[in-house]
């Protein structure tokens, strides 16, 4: 399909715009876009403390366990500009605020431990991106947040909010609207923020975006409990993500894992990242699929496999 064209990730840098004239019109809900699951644990810090599992959070001053920690929480290796170059258009971003931290509004991103690189920063990248690909949509879902006290909540969901509001301004998309490639690029709006926050009151600050995941380390188990959402539970006009993302156990049986002293999550994705995209080929001729997301995204022709399915749709 047309977005296939050109060579390599640069060809995927602009799919959306090369996306066939009759799927500009067609709601963002009901194309197929890929996305990755925590988006940010590329940038983990071996230096800070650890932040799950809350098992583990006593051993924080252990080099060795935040060292292994590490090893099994890395699930994207390209940074945010590189996963949207690379044709991802839906970022997962777990958000938390550092305990004792001098600046009382300053926010991290984790997976087991901090990002070095703080949450502002971040979404300068990504806003600076939207910007130089008018044409491209950016799904990101701001959620899980950590270390938001009592005290202090309402103040960093306020700060964070306005923040956003303020960087993206008139490019964020409204709730109303049933969001198209056409409507969106007619207004000039290409970024969509959903916000796990219930508070909040804003008319361009998107709800919660449904997220399934088979919640095992077993692809098998991931695609038959995501066959059941697809098949029974899969939300109408609105976004929902199929996760692909294999998920270690919260228990003891962790240790089966983390005690692999050759191995790490990396190489355990790329051994069943194969196998779980030839199922969501298979799975998509059945029922529709909205966004996908996975850990490795640069790896395995992951995008493009997931955009391709888009050419279903056209032809229907």
């Amino acid at each position: 399909m047309p977005a296939r064209k050109g060579k390599g990730k640069e060809a995927m840098s602009d799919w959306m715009s090369q996306l066939p004239p009759e799927l500009h019109t067609v709601a963002l809900y009901d194309l197929t876009l890929p996305g990755s699951h925590d988006s940010m644990s590329y940038d983990l810090d071996i230096n800070s403390s650890i932040i799950e599992p809350d098992g583990l959070r006593r051993f924080s001053k252990i080099y060795c366990v935040r060292k292994i920690v590490r090893k099994w929480a890395i699930t994207q290796e390209a940074t945010i500009t590189k996963q949207l170059d690379a044709g991802v258009r839906y970022l997962d971003l777990r958000i938390a605020r550092k305990p004792n931290d001098t600046d009382p509004t300053r926010l991290y991103f984790y997976h087991g431990l901090y990002t070095r690189t703080d949450v502002e920063t971040v979404l300068k990248d990504i806003k600076d991106w939207a910007e130089g690909h008018p044409k491209e949509i950016v799904i990101l879902s701001l959620s899980n947040f950590k270390g938001f006290d009592k005290k202090n909540e309402k103040q960093l969901h306020t700060h964070l909010l306005n923040f956003i509001k303020t960087l993206f301004g008139a490019k964020l998309v409204y709730t109303w609207e049933k969001p198209t490639l056409k409507g969106c690029w007619d207004q000039g709006r290409n970024v969509i923020v959903s916000y796990d926050y219930r508070a909040h009151k804003h008319n361009d600050i998107w709800k919660k975006i449904n997220y399934y995941y088979g919640n095992s380390m077993d692809p098998a188990i991931i695609e038959a409990k995501l066959c059941q959402v697809l098949e029974k539970e899969r939300p109408v006009q609105h976004f929902f993500v199929c996760g692909l993302n294999l998920t270690l156990p919260h228990d003891a049986r962790i240790l089966k894992y983390v005690l692999r002293m050759c191995d790490n999550l990396v190489n355990v994705i790329q051994r069943s990242l194969p196998k779980l995209l030839r199922w969501v080929k298979q799975q998509s001729c059945k029922t529709p699929m909205n966004i996908v997301a996975s850990d490795l995204v640069t790896r395995n022709n992951f995008v493009s496999t997931i955009v391709e399915l888009n050419s279903k749709k056209a032809k229907a």
